[in-house]
């Protein structure tokens, strides 16, 4: 099937040469993949926005290849691409394309040279291998995969509260794909093993008896591994309106990492949501929890509900070595003291408190309002959550 091809700009220049280099590999192997196919693959992975390997792969599998027959090339080829590209399982390919210029008074703003033409790289690297388009590229192409794209970036780092209705339908589809791991921990508990760091004697005794007493064969026994718990604590108060349905949505994705996640929310008092949220229907979990909810847009008491948080779970396995997220702006109308003290107790408690505050995605954002400044030493790590990009960097720190 040919040696396995160097894909050139894997690790820079754009995302063009890597998208590019997959087309050109197929075409080495013998399959009929011309420009337009690798225009529609291109304008495919932008119209995604993710760049796992799962949507990589249907991706180029969807757009080009068009042959039962031509499958098994594909997965080899694009295998030895991948592995090209990076040599982790978690491969994001960042899709940095243009942004058309705005208009001002009716003038566009001169923001510099355009970029190369994306049709114009893509047939260049046809021609390098000698290859005709197997189908012609149909008119406006490039314009359609640079709006595409773009629209996705676009959406992936406006903030929240700017979004339209429309907008914020597709963000919302966007955040429930998103793929969350969860650390997992090493118990006390073993478990039989082919080899392990304990040594089996009850097994290898009883083992020992089919063979008049000689131990030829050893057991051994290996500690288990369990994901560990999630806890999300979300902040549905006035303050955090633009926000919180967003959040409700990640929280809703988080679902899927498993049976030990719990959601609390809270404005002036805590409410658990988890129950709610298990549904294959996430409108009408929203639905339903703005139902139940009856301080939904109302003040704030970070304290006083994380005190009910700690002193109704904390003798449960949902919060002890849970990763705990926090979400909230931390404009606490409340006493800032009781916070600082229920965070400390939270952090002896947890195995690790992340707290996403929307507020930090403003560059002259700095934790100065008394709630944050009294939560934040007994955060191990401190993020923004105003955008799709930001959730899509908690989603890979929960990993972490």
């Amino acid at each position: 099937m040919g040696e396995r091809t160097t894909v050139p700009g894997a690790s820079g220049g754009g995302p063009l040469p890597p998208l590019i280099g997959l087309g050109r590999d197929l075409r080495a192997r013998g399959l009929p993949v011309g420009t337009g196919r690798i225009l529609t693959f291109v304008r495919a992975v932008g119209a995604l926005g993710f760049t796992d390997r799962d949507s990589l792969y249907w991706a180029g599998r969807t757009t080009m290849i068009a042959r039962r027959d031509d499958i098994e090339a594909f997965d080899e080829a694009f295998d030895d691409w991948y592995r090209s590209l990076r040599t982790t399982d978690d491969l994001r390919v960042e899709l940095n394309m243009p942004v058309p210029a705005p208009e001002d008074d009716g003038e566009p703003i001169d923001r510099g040279p355009e970029p190369d033409d994306l049709e114009v790289q893509v047939a260049a690297a046809s021609e390098r291998h000698g290859v005709d388009d197997d189908e012609e590229v149909e008119p406006g192409d490039e314009s359609s995969i640079r709006i595409v794209a773009s629209g996705a970036e676009v959406l992936r780092s406006k903030s929240f509260g700017e979004l339209t209705d429309e907008e914020r339908e597709r963000v919302a589809a966007l955040i429930r794909s998103l793929r969350l791991r969860v650390p997992v921990e090493r118990t006390r508990r073993t478990r039989p093993a082919s080899k392990g760091e304990r040594f089996d004697l009850r097994r290898t005794l009883r083992r020992s008896l089919r063979t008049q007493g000689e131990p030829f064969d050893r057991a051994w026994r290996a500690r288990t591994a369990r994901r560990r718990p999630l806890v999300l604590v979300l902040d549905i108060s006035g303050s955090m309106a633009p926000y919180s349905r967003a959040l409700m949505q990640f929280a809703y994705a988080a679902m899927a990492a498993g049976r030990r996640v719990e959601t609390f929310v809270f404005g002036t008092r805590l409410t658990r949501v988890t129950r709610t949220l298990r549904t294959k229907d996430p409108d009408r979990a929203l639905h339903e929890i703005g139902r139940q909810v009856e301080d939904w847009e109302g003040g704030t008491r970070i304290g006083e509900s994380l005190k009910a948080l700690l002193d109704g779970w904390s003798q449960r396995a949902a919060l002890r070595g849970a990763v705990v997220v926090f979400c909230s702006d931390g404009l606490e109308r409340g006493d800032p003291e009781l916070l600082k003290i229920q965070m400390a107790r939270l952090r002896r408690l947890a195995h690790r408190v992340i707290w996403v505050n929307p507020l930090k995605g403003s560059p002259r954002y700095e934790p100065l309002a008394r709630g944050m400044a009294a939560a934040l030493p007994s955060v191990d790590v401190f993020l923004s959550g105003h955008n799709l990009e930001s959730l899509e960097h908690l989603a890979s720190t929960l990993g972490g």
